[in-house]
């Protein structure tokens, strides 16, 4: 029995915000605050013994002055979820700081309770620890002295209920006797009550046989729906008799609020007829004001939308249209076709920020410029316009600055510097995903003779913003499409220009919105499908891919450490070296940014969470667990209002044993023979190059892809034939004709360059050429793959190969000049990741090369030129042999 339990001379305290926990109830609480989940930790979580702690009641100290002694400011409560209705659902409804807590009462007297059951969770994407803890009340204990144990509190206590052999002298005594009785017949009349609604509260009859009175009142009472101060009076009630007064009291009062609600509902249903089902609940609602007394309908649900209406601070011309539209609906039947598309309309309008706005703080240009450099790595150029952008907002405020457009391959933070931006500016931030979107309605919203229809969705992220001053940050604006249906990039045009967006106009709302506060960022993986006045609006910034040393600094500050918190792991369980992670770079990861990487590291993570869990055991917490004969979560006392779970759920871990396994057991340490186990053979090698460029007529060229950059081979091969050229690997027109060129190219300086004998002019007699692009089910289009289209030419006339440590990229004309192209500093970083040593571009591309990073240029040799015959010095190992007879 509980009665039983030894309490010690002091007890861990969990206070309990505006909640009381009554002896033999049990409750389930979440505790995330610091505090209590110190406090679980060190009293519950790693206690091999059964843990006891105490429960005391608090409350703000505005609230009364009726109950303890006011405390230091700063204390933070956990509640229980005993009650759906509860508006403390969390530990965390008061944060540490001091300036902004309440002063709170703690009650003299708690509730000493066992822990039944113990989890532990870790919340995503914060990382904060929480536990799910079942706690069943004891008994009663009196607050001698309160002291402070690092961040939680510590009581020296006296028990208040009576012993045993205290209680078996105190129930002879013949008014308790009939106080019992009297309680005993109340609880019976309840269950008779009840009996009919719930098959399961039968069982409940066997409480009052096997259970004491005293605690049968304090679990009776513990399910009903009471006051606070209720509660805490029947805390109070250490005096048997007193307890049990209450109790009859409390439980006589529920019995009648249960025939008042059946007499409400006889009356109401013998009021309707077939024909009026549909007014149920607003006749419900009449009958129980009239009930109540209370007829006073002034105060109804039109009278508050016009007052939120008149508090939205909506310009005189919005209002006067509102305001139109008001008086219409106030002579609406709710029945009416139109009644709830104008009453949404209606809440949108009083929704909206029309006057609310941010205030943002004081701009720091040192602390914004350490906020970006913490949250990303590298990108110089990128954060260098960043702050430019931030002090200009700081000069001045009401700037109307360019449209900042991030266009880059995936994974490499465009979205997350938009989020820096709001952070520094102290503005909120909303995204909203343009991918996809077809519709210019989307954008613009729905006109309102439309059945379903609703705003635009920049109209819709304003609204669940609150604020008419965010960060919006239009993503993927690179993946609008267009139909019979609109276009959405030409009604992005009104949304970005200073000068139009003041008064845009969203079909649905009607009325002008003022666009002009808010501040837009974009972001794009490639400019090309961006229609050119779009683009025009907008400043374009260009993110490139990391360079191997910038993904292994990123891992190691950034994504292991992510990558651990998201699996539960700590480094003490797994480490990764640099040379593991430089290893996943280079064998499995050449894409531009670091997503790839990222997902890879998260396949160690979780193979060592294997590991992790599999040395978790299962052992009892207690022996002595006490089993209860009767579950009062099948039998909850009142329908839908029974506020404590009634069930003993056993803890089946003891995780102090397991903690100490676990600290017993030495790190994983990722090696490469874990590596290759986990992620599999490497799927890049830096020998590929050089292996596949082992025969004449294969060059190796750079792409740029929406990826980034990436190396291409190009593969070209002679056979009997009638002077065909061959294409294959999924081509678009563009390089066809670039192939055309080449190959016309060559033919015409085939005698120069020795390719064909003496006398014979025709390079293609008799034979046909076939150049294939590898990869052929990736689309592959762009004039900058003519150089290497000539170099595979000529080393397969030649027989000659190309130099396997060399890449080229650029643009040929019919006369043999190398003309610029574009995507110069992706393409030298493809090279960069698969270890090329020479780059051959445009010498007019040199101005490109400035933004490309210094430690890769370091690493690379670039060779610039003018023309073909300079392509082909440089693409052999022994120049070009042929030049000395040839008359170029």
């Amino acid at each position: 029995m509980a009665e039983s339990v030894e309490l010690p001379s002091r007890l861990a305290i969990l206070p309990f915000r505006n909640k009381v926990l009554l002896p033999g109830a049990i409750i389930r609480i979440r505790c995330t605050s610091p505090s209590s989940v110190k406090l679980v930790e060190q009293e519950l979580w790693q206690r091999e013994e059964k843990g006891l702690i105490g429960v005391l009641p608090v409350r703000d100290a505005a609230e009364g002055t009726s109950i303890g002694s006011v405390l230091s400011q700063g204390v933070v409560t956990d509640s229980g979820e005993r009650t759906p209705k509860s508006p403390l659902a969390t530990s965390d409804t008061h944060k540490l700081d001091g300036k902004n807590q309440p002063e709170v009462q703690w009650h003299t007297r708690g509730v000493a309770a066992r822990a039944l059951h113990l989890s532990r969770g870790v919340e995503k994407p914060s990382g904060r620890v929480t536990y799910i803890v079942v706690l069943e009340g004891l008994c009663r204990f009196s607050v001698q002295e309160l002291s402070v144990r690092g961040t939680y509190h510590i009581a020296k206590i006296s028990r208040l209920d009576m012993t045993k052999p205290e209680m078996d002298l105190a129930e002879q005594d013949p008014d308790l006797i009939s106080l019992s009785r009297q309680f005993k017949a109340t609880a019976m009349e309840l269950i008779s009550v009840l009996e009919q609604k719930q098959k399961t509260i039968g069982r409940t009859k066997v409480l009052l046989d096997t259970v004491p009175v005293h605690r049968l009142a304090d679990i009776f009472v513990a399910s009903f729906e009471i006051s606070f101060e209720e509660q805490l009076s029947m805390l109070d009630s250490v005096d048997l008799k007193v307890r049990l007064s209450k109790a009859t009291e409390l439980v006589d009062r529920h019995l009648q609020s249960i025939r008042v609600a059946e007499k409400i509902t006889q009356k109401v249903e013998g009021q309707l007829s077939k024909s009026q089902k549909e007014f149920l609940l607003r006749q419900q609602m009449r009958a129980i004001k009239e009930e109540l007394g209370d007829n006073d309908d002034d105060e109804d649900d039109m009278a508050a939308l016009e007052r939120k209406m008149q508090s939205a601070g909506m310009p005189p011309n919005v209002w006067k249209h509102a305001h139109r539209e008001l008086r219409r609906l106030k002579k609406m039947q709710p029945q009416q076709p139109g009644y709830s598309s104008s009453r949404a309309y209606l809440e949108l309008l009083a929704d909206l920020p029309w006057q609310n706005a941010s205030e943002e703080r004081e701009l720091n240009l040192k602390a914004a410029k350490e906020c970006v450099d913490s949250d990303h790595y590298g990108l110089a150029k990128v954060k260098q316009r960043i702050i430019e952008y931030l002090a200009v907002r700081k000069l001045k405020p009401d700037a109307r600055g360019p449209v900042l457009c991030f266009v880059g391959p995936p994974g490499v933070g465009k979205t997350s510097l938009a989020s820096s931006i709001a952070a520094a500016l102290g503005r909120k931030f909303i995204r909203i995903s343009l991918g996809g979107v077809k519709d210019e309605a989307d954008i613009r919203g729905h006109r309102r003779t439309y059945i379903g229809s609703m705003p635009g969705r920049l109209v819709e992220g304003i609204k669940r913003v609150g604020v008419s001053n965010p960060v919006m940050l239009l993503d993927e604006i690179d993946k609008t499409g267009s139909d019979v249906r609109g276009d959405p990039a030409s009604a992005l045009l009104e949304v970005l220009d200073p000068e139009q967006n003041k008064t845009f106009n969203d079909h649905y709302l009607n009325v002008p919105f003022d666009l002009s506060k808010v501040i837009f960022i974009a972001t794009a993986n490639r400019a090309q499908p961006i229609p050119p006045p779009l683009l025009d609006r907008m400043e374009v910034i260009e993110l490139p891919g990391y360079t191997p040393e910038e993904k292994l600094r990123i891992a190691m500050r950034h994504l292991i450490p992510r990558v651990l918190d998201q699996h539960g792991l700590r480094s003490e369980f797994l480490q990764i070296p640099e040379s593991m992670v430089k290893l996943v770079i280079q064998n499995y990861t050449r894409e531009a940014g670091v997503r790839s990487l990222e997902r890879n590291l998260a396949a160690l993570a979780r193979a060592a969470a294997v590991r992790v869990a599999e040395q978790e055991q299962t052992l009892p917490l207690s022996n002595d667990v006490h089993q209860m004969s009767t579950s009062l979560l099948d039998t909850r006392i009142a329908e839908g209002t029974a506020e404590v779970e009634m069930e003993v759920i056993p803890m089946g871990v003891n995780n102090h044993e397991i903690s100490n396994a676990l600290r017993s057991s030495s790190a994983l340490v990722v090696d490469e023979a874990m590596v290759e186990k986990v992620l599999g053979p490497p799927r890049f090698d830096d020998r590929e190059t050089a292996e596949r460029v082992t025969t004449p007529g294969v060059s190796v060229g750079l792409v740029w892809t929406t990826f980034g950059g990436e190396v291409q081979f190009v593969e070209a091969s002679t056979m009997a034939g009638k002077g065909e050229l061959h294409l294959t690997g999924q081509l678009g027109d563009v390089i066809k004709e670039s192939a055309q060129i080449a190959l016309t190219w060559v033919r015409a300086r085939a005698a120069d360059l020795k390719l064909v004998a003496a006398g014979n002019i025709n390079l293609m007699d008799g034979q046909d050429i076939h150049i294939h692009f590898p990869a052929g089910a990736v689309p592959k289009d762009g004039p900058s793959a003519g150089v290497t289209l000539v170099t595979s030419l000529v080393s397969l006339l030649s027989q000659q190969r190309v130099r396997p440590d060399t890449a080229m990229t650029g643009e040929m004309t019919l006369r043999g000049l190398v003309l610029p192209v574009g995507g110069i500093k992706d393409k030298v970083l493809a090279a960069h990741r698969y270890g090329i040593k020479r780059v051959i571009i445009p010498e007019r591309n040199f101005k490109d090369l400035v933004e490309v990073p210094a430690t890769v240029l370091s690493s690379l040799e670039i060779l610039l030129v003018k023309r073909v015959e300079d392509v082909l010095e440089h693409a052999f190992s022994t120049g070009c042999p042929w030049r000395q007879h040839s008359k170029l």
